[in-house]
C-alpha cells in the first residue's frame, strides 16, 4: 500500500501499435512518467503477458492493476481482438493470466472504455471515441458505464465501417482532408445514434484532427487511457469490470 494506506495502481493501455503503463496513486496523479513500447508483432496471449509484465518492471510498487484492451471484455475473459487477432485471444482469461504474473488483483475493460473513465464529468450521455488503429467507442449515462457496443464495425458509409473509413488505414490512404471530413461525418452519425450531450475524442489520431469541432464535441489527452485506471476501481458494478 501507499504511505496513506490507499492502494497504488498499475494502468496499462493495450494498443494495436503501443503498450503503455503507469502508476496512479489514489488521487489519479501518476506517480511515474508513463512508459511505452511498440506492440510485439508477431503477437498472441502469451508474447502479450510476457510483454507486460516486462512494461512494469521499471515502474513504482502497486497494490492492484487496471488494463484497457482493444476488444470486447467479459469478466476479464477477452471475447474479440480486432486488431490483435481474435483468432489468438479469443477465450483467453487476460485478468486471471496477469493476476497470476503480477501476484495482484487485476481488471481488464476495453481501452476506450478505460479513456473515457478518465475523460467524463459524469453528468448527462457522454460519449467517447478513440482515433487509433481502428476506432474504439464507449457511452456513459450520468458516470454509468453503458454495455459496450462495437460500432467501429457497425456500417457507416456506404456500406463500410467506421473503422474502415476512420481508421489509421484510411487516414493513411485519404488525404488529410477527406479523412478529416469522414470524422466529422463520424461524429454527426454518433450524435443521430445516441443522442449525446458531450462526446470526447482520443488516440493517438486524435491530433491529427485539423477541423473545427462543434461545441459538443473535445478531444482529450491520451493519458485519459491511463487515468481511467482509477476509476474503472470505484465502478465495480458497471458492465464489463471484473
Amino acid at each position: 500500500m501507499t504511505s496513506a494506506g490507499s492502494p497504488a495502481t498499475l494502468a496499462i493501455d493495450i494498443g494495436g501499435s503501443g503498450l503503455k503503463a503507469t502508476v496512479l496513486d489514489p488521487r489519479g496523479e501518476m506517480m511515474a512518467d508513463r512508459v511505452r513500447v511498440e506492440t510485439p508483432r508477431p503477437i498472441d496471449s502469451f508474447i502479450l503477458v510476457d510483454a507486460l509484465d516486462e512494461l512494469a518492471r521499471p515502474c513504482p510498487p502497486f497494490d492492484r492493476v487496471s488494463v484497457g484492451f482493444p476488444g470486447v471484455v467479459r469478466g476479464g475473459v477477452i471475447r474479440t481482438a480486432p486488431n490483435l487477432g481474435t483468432d489468438k485471444f479469443a477465450g483467453f482469461n487476460l485478468a486471471g493470466a496477469l493476476e497470476e504474473r503480477f501476484e495482484k488483483p487485476v481488471r481488464v475493460i476495453n481501452d476506450a472504455d478505460m479513456q473515457g473513465y478518465g475523460a467524463i464529468r459524469g453528468d448527462g450521455v457522454e460519449m467517447v471515441i478513440t482515433l487509433g488503429t481502428g476506432m474504439g467507442s464507449a457511452l456513459f449515462v450520468n458516470g454509468r458505464l453503458a454495455p459496450h457496443l462495437e460500432l467501429a464495425h457497425h456500417p457507416f458509409h456506404r456500406g463500410r465501417s467506421y473503422e474502415h473509413e476512420v481508421g489509421d488505414k484510411a487516414r493513411r490512404r485519404f488525404s488529410k482532408r477527406k479523412w478529416n471530413k469522414r470524422v466529422l461525418e463520424a461524429i454527426e452519425r454518433l450524435r443521430e445514434l445516441t443522442s449525446f450531450d458531450h462526446l470526447y475524442i482520443g488516440g493517438g489520431n486524435a491530433k491529427r484532427l485539423e477541423i473545427e469541432l462543434p461545441a459538443d464535441v473535445s478531444i482529450v489527452d491520451n493519458t485519459a487511457g491511463v487515468l481511467g485506471g482509477i476509476r474503472l476501481w470505484e465502478a465495480a458494478d458497471d458492465a464489463d469490470t471484473r
